[in-house]
């Protein structure tokens, strides 16, 4: 009788994706008696997290290491935030405020040595340049340039940094930032890449997200966790490098 030999096919474990180098702002602002983040909520059609509240962020682009190489485009970053993976020429922290300027519609930014302030004459003016970096028709350094403004790279304090699992399809590496919310500006979703966005505190929106009112993923849950209790940005700075 013929013996017949069953063969297995060897099995390969799969590679994890690379993941792609990516920045996010935790944008604060004193609320009434504990303080408040900006969260925006990821369209339903989302390839990566959909339909969950997140803090406005994204993958890095060339141009925003350009834009960080560039002199006199951005405020010098002070130690010990000067040295490490966010340090000025990575691309990071530009990357957190175009991020930012994109999906919630707040620039971080200095004119004349002032915090930048937009007001009704300049409203139509800088959504013409959300739009033109949500088209990919400008980059942000050469807004910065053509509004004679300093990018305000060092009022990112550096938060947080997480990977997504090895298992997913797509991946970032995330530095995480902390920054308060500059007066005289209002932060509103893109409506593009985003459906909602709201000030919430830290502890409603994990208790929103207990609910499933407001989904949250591990970083961003995690995020609110830690500034839960804060009732005064004051603490900002302190926290961010403790």
């Amino acid at each position: 009788m013929e013996r017949i030999r069953m063969v297995t096919p060897e099995t390969t474990t799969p590679q994890p994706t690379t993941p792609r180098p990516a920045s996010a702002t935790v944008l604060v602002r004193q609320g009434g008696e504990r303080i408040e983040v900006f969260m925006v909520r990821r369209h339903v059609r989302s390839e990566f997290v959909p339909d969950v509240y997140v803090f406005p962020g994204g993958s890095i682009h060339e141009a925003d290491r350009h834009t960080e190489q560039t002199p006199n485009l951005c405020a010098p970053v002070q130690p010990p935030e000067s040295t490490g993976p966010t340090a000025l020429g990575a691309g990071f922290r530009v990357a957190a405020l175009r991020e930012l300027f994109e999906e919630a519609g707040v620039l971080l930014a200095r004119r004349g040595g002032q915090p930048l302030t937009i007001g009704d004459a300049d409203v139509v003016r800088f959504a013409a340049a959300r739009d033109a970096l949500n088209s990919k028709t400008a980059t942000l350094g050469e807004i910065a340039q053509r509004e004679g403004v300093t990018l305000a790279t060092d009022a990112l304090l550096h938060w947080a940094h997480w990977i997504t699992p090895a298992a997913w399809p797509k991946r970032f590496d995330t530095h995480f930032f902390l920054a308060e919310m500059p007066a005289n500006q209002v932060a509103a979703h893109d409506a593009l890449e985003t459906t909602a966005g709201a000030w919430v505190t830290p502890e409603d929106a994990l208790a929103r997200s207990e609910t499933g009112e407001s989904p949250l993923v591990f970083a961003t849950s995690t995020s609110c966790g830690r500034l839960r209790g804060w009732q005064t940005t004051p603490r900002l700075g302190r926290a961010s490098r403790g």
